[in-house]
């Protein structure tokens, strides 16, 4: 497991421009550590402690992560992604979390990055995927961009159609995301972040915990904080539609 403190920004465009930047800190686990996780003594998977993964926050909340990222692979055919899956995901701090978005890594045997999975949640309680990867089924690198189509609701604040262009820069010393929003009119969001894996410890998730206090509860007031900011700007308010039918996009 490795800990990734990361820089993420937030710009919209249009029709206010609206920008802001906030520190988080992330956590890397390969399939491995989140099956076969003995614990420690601040992080546990599936059970209480100061830092946890619970594996029912992702996927449908019923099949265990190895085996439900693995059958959405093979949905889509993407059998060059035998290799690891990383998971780039916040965990829960003292039994609370909210993850806006946490990142699949999708690996080859020749640890080349093959597909990326997206998992999106919003403040009402629903989630969607987002797959990433080549048509073509080549590896992914840090210069390609992969579009997806944008039908899920984030935020009251901005209409469901556009479409998302994300890149991804996955290296030993560094992790980088991207994803810029366009619709007809150009682009109208982009969100990027970034950071640095560290080997984790004990002492280094004590850091995190006193470096980074009620990351949570920070995280989700900024969502509600900036929606008041847009409110006042008087961006137009969007009703929620109905969640997207099919749990995850291409």
């Amino acid at each position: 497991m490795q800990i990734v403190p990361m820089k993420v920004t937030h710009a919209r465009t249009r029709p206010r421009r609206n920008a802001f930047r906030y520190p988080v800190c992330y956590l890397a686990l390969s399939m491995r550590e989140l099956t076969e996780h003995k614990g420690s003594a601040l992080f546990s998977i599936d059970r209480g402690n100061l830092f946890s993964i619970y594996t029912g926050d992702y996927g449908d909340g019923r099949t265990p992560p190895a085996q439900w990222i693995r059958d959405i692979l093979g949905s889509f055919q993407l059998c060059e992604a035998d290799g690891d899956v990383t998971l780039l995901t916040l965990p829960r701090i003292m039994g609370y979390a909210f993850n806006p978005v946490s990142f699949w890594f999708c690996f080859d045997r020749d640890r080349r990055l093959r597909a990326v999975l997206a998992e999106v949640n919003n403040t009402f309680g629903e989630r969607h995927c987002y797959l990433c990867f080549h048509d073509d089924r080549r590896a992914i690198t840090r210069d390609d961009e992969l579009s997806v189509k944008k039908v899920f609701h984030v935020s009251p604040f901005m209409e469901v159609k556009g479409t998302y262009r994300f890149r991804f820069d996955y290296e030993a010393d560094k992790i980088t995301v991207r994803i810029e929003l366009y619709d007809e009119d150009g682009l109208i969001l982009s969100t990027s972040m970034g950071g640095r894996p560290q080997a984790s410890s004990g002492q280094r998730l004590l850091k995190v915990f006193f470096s980074y206090p009620l990351q949570m509860v920070k995280v989700v007031a900024l969502i509600h904080y900036q929606a008041i900011v847009l409110y006042l700007k008087g961006v137009r308010h969007y009703r929620k539609p109905d969640p997207p039918t099919v749990p995850v996009t291409h």
